[in-house]
């Protein structure tokens, strides 16, 4: 029994040999730390590597996507321009043909224009022979338009439409006027009243003597029955009286010959 006893109270010191110095389990504790910061430095390290990629692939990301963005927005507008180059050399082609039709039409136009004032000129000079001067000139002034090289063709035919639609006004208009008639030493002023075109008639300043223009005979006839008339033809005209019925000579009709 006390053998036994001994043999157990020899064991911690056994025990206590085996076990490793107080300084060597600190050696121990410092590298196993050492190693678990390094491996913590190492995982940081790691993680920042992995969000540096991470932005890096967002990056990349999002220029790709704004580089689809920017094609597909390339590509509209290609088709947008190519659709307006189309447009506008249609239009040129519109354009090329509208100044070829223009350049028919101009050559077309003064003929037709030249035509018109010869007409108009014939026509007053066999119309009742109302504002001859003025009219004449009219005329003249047209001619000498049309040889003018400085002024378009759309302002030629103006000028033309505006002196037939004059013309066109003598037609339904009461007028009165002082002009000369006759010639030499029977030139004379008097006042002339023209109703339409109708008739045409004179009457002298001092009321003496009275006439109208006799159509059929090319020719001025004194009348004196009409001196009334006239005279208040002349009132109306000049809008010093009333419209009122008045007697005038007014040319038969004739038949027109088929």
């Amino acid at each position: 029994m006390r053998r036994h006893t001994k043999r157990l109270m020899g064991l911690p010191l056994i025990l206590l040999a085996l076990s490793p110095p107080a300084w060597a389990q600190e050696n121990l504790l410092g590298a196993a730390l050492t190693a678990q910061a390094e491996t913590d430095q190492a995982a940081i390290a790691s993680q920042e590597r992995i969000d540096q990629i991470h932005d890096e692939t967002q990056a990349l990301l999002t220029r790709y996507r704004q580089a689809l963005a920017d094609a597909d927005s390339m590509k509209r507008y290609n088709e947008q321009l190519a659709a307006q180059v189309a447009s506008q050399s249609k239009t040129v082609d519109d354009m090329q043909t509208q100044l070829a039709e223009i350049e028919n039409t101009h050559r077309e136009v003064l003929p037709l224009m030249e035509k018109m004032v010869t007409t108009l000129e014939q026509f007053v000079a066999l119309d009742v022979p109302f504002l001859v001067e003025e009219r004449a000139k009219r005329v003249a002034g047209l001619k000498g338009l049309m040889a003018r090289a400085d002024v378009t063709n759309s302002e030629k035919y103006r000028r033309i439409l505006e002196a037939y639609q004059i013309e066109l006004d003598y037609g339904r208009t009461l007028e009165a006027y002082e002009g000369t008639l006759g010639e030499g030493d029977e030139k004379k002023t008097v006042q002339f009243v023209r109703l339409g075109r109708v008739t045409l008639l004179y009457q002298t300043l001092d009321g003496k003597e009275t006439g109208y223009w006799d159509a059929a005979g090319k020719a001025w006839v004194e009348d004196d029955s009409y001196a009334h008339d006239v005279k208040e033809a002349l009132r109306v005209a000049k809008k010093q009286g009333a419209p009122d019925l008045l007697m005038l000579p007014i040319p038969a009709p004739k038949e027109v010959k088929s």
